[in-house]
């Protein structure tokens, strides 16, 4: 990738920063509550603002913070373009990918006990998972620019989670 490449993870990010701005902290707090829906290490959402800025597609302001000075980035004209062109363009087809699926095709090398237990200590996590989404629903309300859009994706966010604890029952019932 060339460093002016956008991704789909640098068109998050701007939708993210969207019409309020935010800092990379507010960012990383966002993926923390599940608000994101994706797993970027915290590192990537403190590079990539700084990027897109370099780019000139966000701009950044300094604003004290808690414990030291924080940078606030916002949405240039040009990173609003940026998104508004790439808006109509078909996304990529969806990733079916969790580390519990490689675990249960590889259960005839190993023991179907041993992958029920995984399985089964993932459920807190996809419950934590699942009450952020709820929250995120509830949540929508408080910003009335992206309500409608937040509660597409919070809708979606749930079903999925309601499948994979699905497939967990599934699972336990054949394996168990």
């Amino acid at each position: 990738m060339s460093s002016d490449t956008l991704t789909p993870f640098s068109y998050l990010v701007l939708a993210l920063v969207g019409r309020n701005g935010a800092t990379a902290h507010e960012l990383v707090g966002m993926q923390r509550k599940g608000e994101a829906y994706f797993d970027y290490a915290e590192s990537q959402w403190y590079a990539e603002p700084k990027r897109l800025a370099h780019l000139g597609l966000l701009q950044g302001e300094r604003e004290p913070g808690v414990t030291r000075e924080r940078t606030r980035y916002r949405l240039t004209h040009q990173g609003r373009e940026a998104l508004v062109r790439w808006l109509p363009e078909a996304p990529r087809a969806p990733h079916v990918s969790s580390e519990a699926i490689i675990k249960v095709l590889a259960a005839d090398l190993g023991s179907d006990e041993d992958v029920l237990v995984a399985l089964r200590a993932m459920r807190p996590d996809l419950e934590r998972m699942r009450a952020a989404a709820d929250q995120g629903l509830a949540d929508a309300a408080s910003i009335p620019h992206r309500e409608r859009y937040l509660l597409l994706n919070h809708r979606l966010a749930r079903r999925v989670l309601e499948a994979h604890l699905q497939w967990v029952d599934e699972v336990e019932a054949e394996l168990g």
